[in-house]
């Protein structure tokens, strides 16, 4: 019996169990405290990267034959982190059209340290914030994709785990796969050099660390990893897929320490906190996927300038609307908790509703005013009345008074 590889292996169980119970620990806590359900759904699913990463990378460890089918579901979750924490920032902030509403006029300056020295200053705008999503979901979209790919060449013997031999199609995927994963971390980048005064009370930076950490440096080191193994500084790639595995098991036992101080419970579980409802109606919401089912019709969809930006809410707090196609007001001309109708400009009107509490990016959309349809009951939401044309209406309503007389 080789006690060496007992030895490694148990390391690595106790490393990867460890994580996985202070982790699961955690979850429990915010989904018993639920009391920001458009911030904490995002939250537990960043946080639950943790036991995915352990137990994949564990089980990987102990069944090398079978281990690209493990890294595969690993791999897909570091995508599904990038979307969540930038969806995470984006309500932080209030939602694309609170966002549009804070930068109106600004623009994002030329940067060496960005590496947008060589292009004009960045208007940030509606297409601005789109250009972000699009980053982050392009990445979520193309890792599946991946992944299938990856497995029907595996099945024919085109595909080994770091041979990046030109025969093989491991290099080309992870040329692939690395541009694809650079955009959606550079439209994160982006996004929070832009917004990083309206971030600035959340403390990202801590998050964006631990964050871009497991991710982004977990990915790079498997990389270097197996051109160790090419360089003949590790044995074979099996070793260096041994390593990387074992090293990722320790890892998490340290990511799930740090998860504790970057996201806390205890910011949700105050005095004046009010859970939204019991651990199974949080657990539910939290595994809701509809946010990102809208976000990737909508946000690739060719009809867009036809839509309305707005942040869908499911009953914590009233939408924000903005027509794509018209002037945003500035910051002065929002209230909130009230109702402003801007007059027409030359192009279309523009009406906002934003509420004092935060709006729900629970699933940030675009939805076509035509498409609006009568709900059931025909109980209306205010709010969807708003999107009307009003050039052919009196600039002067009638008072009350006048009305009943009518």
């Amino acid at each position: 019996m080789d006690w060496a590889a007992v030895a490694y292996t148990a390391a690595a169980l106790l490393c990867a169990a460890a994580a996985t119970v202070i982790t699961l620990g955690h979850i429990y806590r915010h989904l018993l405290h639920y009391a920001e359900p458009i911030f904490q759904r995002f939250i537990v699913r960043i946080i639950f990267m943790v036991p995915v990463y352990a137990v994949m990378s564990f089980i990987s460890l102990i069944l090398p034959d079978n281990a690209i089918y493990f890294t595969s579901i690993r791999e897909i979750y570091d995508a599904w982190v990038i979307y969540n924490f930038f969806s995470l920032c984006l309500a932080w902030v209030g939602g694309p059209g609170a966002v549009v509403v804070s930068l109106n006029g600004r623009t994002l300056k030329p940067s060496w340290f960005l590496m947008t020295c060589c292009f004009p200053a960045i208007p940030l705008d509606g297409r601005f914030i789109r250009r972000c999503k699009q980053g982050c979901l392009q990445f979520v979209i193309l890792k599946p994709i991946l992944v299938v790919i990856t497995f029907i060449l595996y099945a024919k013997g085109k595909y080994e785990d770091g041979n990046f031999s030109v025969n093989q199609s491991y290099l080309y995927i992870t040329i692939i796969y690395t541009i694809s994963y650079s955009m959606a971390l550079y439209a994160l980048a982006l996004f929070y050099a832009a917004c990083r005064d309206l971030l600035r009370p959340y403390n990202p930076v801590p998050k964006f660390i631990i964050i871009k950490s497991v991710v982004f440096l977990t990915y790079w080191q498997g990389v270097l990893v197996f051109l160790a193994a090419k360089s003949r500084f590790i044995k074979n790639a099996e070793k260096a897929a041994d390593l990387q595995n074992y090293v990722l098991c320790v890892e998490m036992l340290i990511a799930a320490i740090g998860h504790l101080f970057a996201f806390p419970y205890k910011e949700y579980a105050g005095a004046n906190a009010r859970p939204s409802g019991g651990f199974r109606e949080s657990l539910l919401h939290a595994l809701k996927f509809n946010d990102f089912y809208h976000d990737t019709v909508h946000q690739f969809a060719p009809t867009y300038n036809e839509y309305v930006l707005y942040n869908h809410n499911e009953g914590e707090s009233a939408p924000t609307k903005f027509p794509s196609g018209s002037a945003v007001p500035s910051v002065r001309d929002v209230e909130l908790a009230g109702i402003i109708v801007m007059p027409p400009s030359n192009n279309s009107p523009v009406t906002s509703s934003v509420s004092s509490n935060h709006v729900d990016q629970d699933e940030s959309m675009t939805t076509p005013i035509r498409n609006k349809v009568d709900p059931p009951g025909g109980m209306y939401d205010l709010t969807d009345l708003l999107d009307v044309d009003l050039s052919s209406y009196p600039a002067k309503v009638p008072a009350i008074s006048d009305v009943r007389k009518q």
